[in-house]
C-alpha cells in the first residue's frame, strides 16, 4: 500500500509535465518509417527528470503491434551497473499519421506524454526526441557509444530547435562512464 501514494505522486507530476506552456510549435522530421525505427535505442543523453535521473544502461525498445500501436519498453539499472536490470513497459501510438513523427506514450493509465521525433539520421542510427514544452529531450542511438563530434552536432541541433542543450546529461552505458564529467 505504501507504493500507491508514490505512484499517484509520480502520475500527477507526469500530468503536470504534459503542458506545453507558451513554447512555439515544435517541428518534427517529415517522415518516419516505423518499421525502420522499431527496435532498440540506447539513451545517450537526456534532460534528467525524476523517471530517468540516476539510471544507467538506459535503452528503449519499440515493437510494432498488430493493433497499430507500439510497445515502448524502457530498460535500465538504477544507480549502478551491479543493480538488477529493471523494465518499464508502456504503449505508444502515432498521432500524426502523415509523418509518423508525433506520438503519444503511456506508461501509467490514463496519463500520456508527447513524443516528437525532431531529427533522425537517414540510416536510422541516431534520433533526437523532444517534448513540445522543450523541457524534455533525448539523444538516442543504435549503438551505446557515440562519437563526440556527432554528440556536439546533435546538441547544436537541439539548440536550433530552442531546447536548452546545456541541460542534457549523458547516460552512462558503460561502468567507466559513471561519475565522469557530463554524465548523470
Amino acid at each position: 500500500m505504501k507504493r500507491i501514494p508514490l505512484v499517484l505522486i509520480l502520475l500527477l507530476a507526469v500530468a503536470g509535465c504534459a503542458s506545453t506552456g507558451n513554447a512555439p510549435p515544435l517541428a518534427t522530421v517529415d517522415r518516419v518509417d516505423l518499421d525502420r525505427y522499431a527496435g532498440q535505442w540506447y539513451v545517450i543523453a537526456n534532460i534528467p527528470y525524476f523517471g530517468e535521473r540516476g539510471n544507467v544502461a538506459g535503452r528503449a525498445i519499440y515493437r510494432l503491434r498488430d493493433d497499430g500501436r507500439m510497445d515502448d519498453i524502457y530498460l535500465y539499472r538504477k544507480g549502478d551497473f551491479d543493480a538488477p536490470e529493471r523494465s518499464l513497459e508502456g504503449i505508444a501510438w502515432v498521432v500524426d499519421e502523415q509523418s509518423n513523427a508525433r506520438w503519444k506514450v503511456r506508461f501509467y493509465w490514463p496519463f500520456t506524454f508527447d513524443y516528437y521525433i525532431v531529427d533522425l539520421d537517414a540510416d536510422y542510427q541516431w534520433t533526437l526526441v523532444g517534448h513540445p514544452s522543450r523541457k524534455y529531450a533525448w539523444i538516442m542511438a543504435r549503438e551505446p557509444r557515440m562519437e563526440d563530434a556527432l554528440y556536439q552536432h546533435l546538441l547544436a541541433r537541439l539548440d536550433e530547435l530552442e531546447f536548452d542543450s546545456s541541460a542534457l546529461k549523458k547516460v552512462p552505458q558503460f561502468p567507466e562512464q559513471v561519475g565522469q564529467p557530463g554524465f548523470q
